[in-house]
Formats: C-alpha cells, sequence, structure tokens
C-alpha cells in the first residue's frame, strides 16, 4: 500500500545512522564526533517522531521483497502499532535531547548513540513485524543494545545489573525462540495472522496452553512483571538517566506489554490467559508499591513505582473489556511521558549534585527552579493528581473494574494509586523543599538547556494530554487500537483480503 511505504525508514534509518556515528567515532577528533553523534541522533529520532504522525488511520501490509504472504516477511501497521511507535519514537527524541548535555562526562558519548539508535531499531522492528521469526530477531537487537546501555558507566554496579538483566533476559529469549519452534511445528508457518485465523477456528491440543504460557512468562521477564522483574531495580539505578528514562518509558512496554498484547492477546485471544494476568497484575501493583517505601535510591524508588504501574496495566487488560482495554492504552501511553520525565528529572538531580541518596538532598528549589518544577508535574502526575494525566487514566482504570464488577480488584488498584501517590509526594518533600544537608561542593545553578527544555517539553505533554483526551487520542488513538485488540476478526479479514 502506497501510504504504508514509509515503514521501513523506521529500521533502516536509524540502522543506517549507528554506522555513521560510529565511523565518525574512528576517523574524526573525538569533539568532531560527540558533536555529529549529538546532530545525528537528535536528526533521526526527530525524523521518525515526526513521521510516526503521516501515519495516523493507516492500516495495512507493507510487502519486502517477492515472496507472498504468508510466506516473506512483512510489515503490519495497525492502531496498535501506531500507538507504540509513537510512543517509541516521540520518547527517545527527547531522551536524545536531554543526552546531549548529560551523557557529556561519559567517555564514549558516540558508543552511547550508537547503542541507543540500535535499541530503537529493534523496538520499531518488534511493533512493526508481521512473523514471529522476525519479531524474535528485533527482540534480540533491542535487548542486546540495552545490555550494553544499562552498563555503559563500566562500574561495578552497573556490570552486576547488566549481568542480571542478561540472565535473566537470556532465559526469557530461550522461552520465547522455544515457543517459536513449538509454533512451527505446529502450524508450518510463522507468519502471525495467518497463525491467528487457524487458532482461532480449529482444534487445538492442549500443549498448545503451554506454549502460550512460555511465550508469556518470557514477556514478562522482558516487562518486568512481578515474579519476574528482579533485573528492574538494579537496572535502573544504575544506567545513565536517559537509559532509565527509556527503559521505563518504553523498553518494558514495547518488549513486555506490547508483546504480550499483539501475540498472546491477539493471536492467540486474553480469554486464555486472563486469569493469569490477573494474579500478576495484583502481585506488580503491591509488590511495586510496598518497595517503593524501602528504597533510599530515589531511581530505585523509581523503578519500583514503573513494576506497581505496570501492574495496573495488566489489571485492566485482565478485565477483557472494552472499557479496560481502553483505560489500559491509556495509562500506557501517559505513563511513558509520566514516568520518563520522573526519570530525567532524576538524572538532572545527580547531575547537579552527584548523589541518589534521598538522606543527602534536600533544598534543591533554591537554585534548580526548571527541575523543581517540572518535577512536580511528573510527581504530581503519577501521582494520581488532577489535572494531570495519570488522574485521567488510574480513574479511569478503577473504573473499568468496578464496572467489571471486580469490586476488591478496585480496593487493590485504589491503594496501590494512594501508595504511589505519597511516596513521590514525599520524593518532592525531601528533594527539593526539604532544608536536608549542607549542600557543599555542588554548583548552585539549575541543569544546562537541553536538559531542561526536553524536561519542560514533557511536563507539557502531561498536561496537554488531558486536554486532547476527548476526543483526539480517544478517537484518532486509542479507538483504532481497542479495535485491533477487542475485534481482531474484522482486522485479519481486512488486511488480508
Amino acid at each position: 500500500m502506497n501510504e504504508l511505504t514509509i515503514l521501513p525508514i523506521f529500521i533502516v534509518l536509524p540502522l543506517i545512522c549507528v554506522f555513521i556515528i560510529l565511523l565518525f567515532k574512528t576517523f574524526t577528533p573525538e569533539k568532531t564526533a560527540d558533536i555529529a553523534g549529538d546532530i545525528l541522533a537528535l536528526l533521526v529520532t526527530g525524523i521518525l517522531g515526526a513521521a510516526v504522525f503521516t501515519l495516523i488511520g493507516k492500516s495495512g501490509i507493507y510487502q519486502i521483497g517477492l515472496w507472498k504472504i504468508p510466506y516473506g516477511i512483512n510489515f503490519y501497521f495497525d492502531g496498535l502499532a501506531w500507538v507504540f511507535l509513537a510512543i517509541i519514537n516521540v520518547i527517545a527524541f527527547l531522551t536524545v535531547m536531554f543526552s546531549i548535555n548529560y551523557m557529556a562526562v561519559y567517555t564514549y558519548k558516540p558508543q552511547f548513540y550508537a547503542l541507543f539508535l540500535l535499541m530503537i531499531t529493534g523496538m520499531n522492528g518488534i511493533v512493526l513485524s508481521g512473523d514471529f521469526f522476525n519479531m524474535y530477531v528485533y527482540l534480540e537487537i533491542a535487548s542486546i543494545a540495552s545490555y550494553a546501555l544499562i552498563a555503559f558507566g563500566t562500574e561495578k554496579e552497573e556490570l552486576e545489573a547488566a549481568f542480571k538483566y542478561i540472565v535473566l533476559g537470556s532465559i526469557a529469549s530461550a522461552l520465547i525462540i522455544l515457543s517459536i519452534a513449538f509454533l512451527y511445528a505446529n502450524f508450518g508457518l510463522l507468519n502471525m495472522v495467518y497463525i491467528a485465523k487457524t487458532f482461532a477456528v480449529t482444534e487445538h491440543s492442549e500443549f498448545m496452553k503451554y506454549v502460550i504460557i512460555l511465550f508469556l512468562i518470557g514477556f514478562s521477564i522482558k516487562g518486568a512483571i512481578v515474579p519476574f522483574h528482579g533485573w528492574l531495580p538494579d537496572a535502573h539505578p544504575s544506567a545513565p538517566a536517559p537509559v532509565s528514562a527509556i527503559l521505563s518509558g518504553v523498553v518494558i512496554k514495547v518488549l513486555g506489554l506490547y508483546t504480550i498484547l499483539r501475540i498472546v492477546g491477539i493471536v492467540f485471544g486474553f480469554h486464555q490467559i486472563t486469569g493469569i494476568l490477573m494474579i500478576f497484575g495484583i502481585a506488580s501493583v503491591l509488590v511495586g508499591s510496598f518497595m517503593m517505601y524501602r528504597q533510599e535510591d530515589i531511581k530505585r524508588m523509581m523503578a519500583f513505582s514503573s513494576i506497581s504501574n505496570v501492574g495496573l496495566i495488566i489489571l485492566a487488560f485482565s478485565l477483557g473489556t472494552r472499557l479496560g482495554v481502553f483505560a489500559g492504552l491509556l495509562h500506557i501511553i501517559y505513563h511513558s511521558m509520566m514516568k520518563s520525565l520522573l526519570f530525567l528529572n532524576s538524572g538532572a538531580v545527580y547531575y547537579r549534585t552527584h548523589t541518589r541518596q534521598a538522606s543527602r538532598l534536600g533544598g534543591l528549589s533554591k537554585f534548580m527552579p526548571v527541575t523543581t518544577a517540572t518535577g512536580a508535574v511528573g510527581s504530581l502526575a503519577i501521582g494520581g493528581f488532577p489535572p494531570f494525566n495519570g488522574f485521567i487514566s488510574k480513574f479511569l482504570i478503577i473504573y473499568a473494574i468496578v464496572a467489571a464488577g471486580q469490586y476488591w480488584l478496585g480496593v487493590v488498584a485504589l491503594f496501590g494509586s494512594f501508595l504511589t501517590m505519597v511516596a513521590f509526594v514525599r520524593y518532592m518533600k525531601i528533594t527539593f523543599f526539604s532544608k536536608g544537608p549542607n549542600m557543599q561542593g555542588v554548583e548552585k545553578k539549575d541543569v544546562p538547556f537541553f536538559m531542561k527544555l526536553s524536561m519542560i517539553l514533557l511536563a507539557i505533554m502531561c498536561f496537554a494530554s488531558v486536554v486532547l483526551v476527548v476526543p483526539k487520542i480517544k478517537d484518532k488513538i486509542i479507538s483504532p487500537a481497542i479495535s485491533v485488540i477487542m475485534d481482531k476478526k474484522i482486522y485479519w479479514s481486512s488486511v488480508l483480503k
């Protein structure tokens, strides 16, 4: 389809720029290579972020080469793919903007951009892939790049966190590729739509239920869903702030939530896993919420908050209702904004104070006004205060749970949201407004321009997205994604006719 000819640039453009950045690193002076990396990474993510918005309302298949469906390599694009493609590339652009100043203190800045763009390539490929094998290849590209980015500082803490992530991520990858092998043995091909149609209209063995569970466990590890979350609390504090922002705002959603939605939910059907999803959701909300209060490290606290919010999203999807899916998708979008802002905000704090320990912070509002204001917006948003976006999505999740008659789940969601609110109010009070220790040796001014600009833009998004939720986001963005998930048989017939 002509309107989908733009899709390959989401893979090709960042991948080409990886090699260009490394060539600059090899053949030009260090300062020139750093500037080239800044410009290229910002330009590429900006182009991709803008390109996403030309695809609103589009759907269909982009066929690569002359091989016909179901044997060739194809990109599938629909409303659900659009949501995640937008999250990936818009947040990536703002994160790169923050990195221009933040990553200047690191020795290997071009390598950071190369790994970052490689990770973006992998995540874009996951979202667009129309067959299981290529989805797995892109999943591994994104995972390997994220392993390296977590270890980027090469200190003991970073290397230990990356090692844990590699071990658990490798187990997840093994489960996923094993499941794909079982699918191929059962169906003789790996095209997602064809397998989904066949699975929906034919009898299948009990063994397929175990294949679905293997997929679910593998993707739950990638998405840091309790009880498979062990790598995340170490990875977030250890990684540079831009990496933490993209990990929490994007990576766990694409490698975990999107793959669960697309493969376990759409291909096989949510009715297969609603009970398991509900258990995972409850566990994630409670574990994430309670563990926030035991953390002295502000980034570790935010990591557990991510686990809790992923739990809320999983609870919404486990209802299997249109309202639940709507609320879950909306919270995915809004959480990507809120949590990216908060991790960048914590990076701004660390940039000036060189500590993440709450007991060593305080009084930053006196000389970091932009960081304080944007931190307040992010904290109020994720705490569920009106008029910010977190209030809308959390309210809708709880409303969807109550409307489905699951009142006790509503209590769990409300309790988790309350604990999150208290934790982030405490974060703001201790970090920015309490008297705190004497900040000797701290340069008493706000962070550089690009760091402030990226946080300001995210803060604006946390408010502006509320104004746009009705009817723009609902009708043009969320509703097409809901149709893909809830009315999948209609979608299959439309793309394959």
